[in-house]
């Protein structure tokens, strides 16, 4: 198993001089809720942008990066708002591997704890599924074409 970081609200972090959040290029909210679960999973940082940013050419670094790496079984931290155009494009390839995106509303670093659960439950479910393309958060968990952020309540929802 392999975790991929691009970022998003999961990793976002405030800036008290600019007043604002931001998006680190760094993977240190994983890397803190590994520690506290002891899970030993490699984790790998690429694009770091808010979702909303993200384009076709970031979707494809992220698949390149999901194809190259060895492990069967990928989970990709991303930001909500475009997780299911990701996972989308992650599916077009067609790959011989789980690949499990999650994400967070709210960033680690403001209240631990949704990123927290969104991560475990993401690791327990790719354990446990055959290869395919999935979204798990906030307890909603399936196929990503099942999986749908309703944007005008804020949640995750089954579709």
């Amino acid at each position: 198993m392999r975790i991929i970081n691009t970022g998003g609200t999961f990793n976002k972090r405030y800036d008290p001089v600019k007043g604002e959040l931001f998006v680190p290029k760094d993977d240190c909210a994983v890397e803190t809720i590994l520690k506290s679960l002891v899970i030993d999973i490699p984790v790998s940082g690429v694009v770091y942008k808010d979702s909303l940013e993200m384009d076709d050419q970031d979707r494809k670094v992220l698949a390149d990066a999901i194809v190259r790496c060895d492990e069967k079984t990928v989970i990709v931290v991303h930001g909500t708002d475009t997780i299911d155009l990701s996972a989308e494009y992650v599916d077009h390839l067609k790959l011989d591997k789980v690949v499990v995106f999650t994400g967070a509303m709210v960033p680690f670093h403001i209240d631990p704890l949704e990123a927290t659960a969104n991560l475990a439950m993401a690791i327990g479910y790719a354990r446990n599924v055959k290869n395919g393309v999935y979204i798990v958060i906030q307890g909603v968990m399936n196929s990503f074409k099942q999986v749908k952020k309703n944007k005008s309540v804020g949640k995750f929802e089954y579709v």
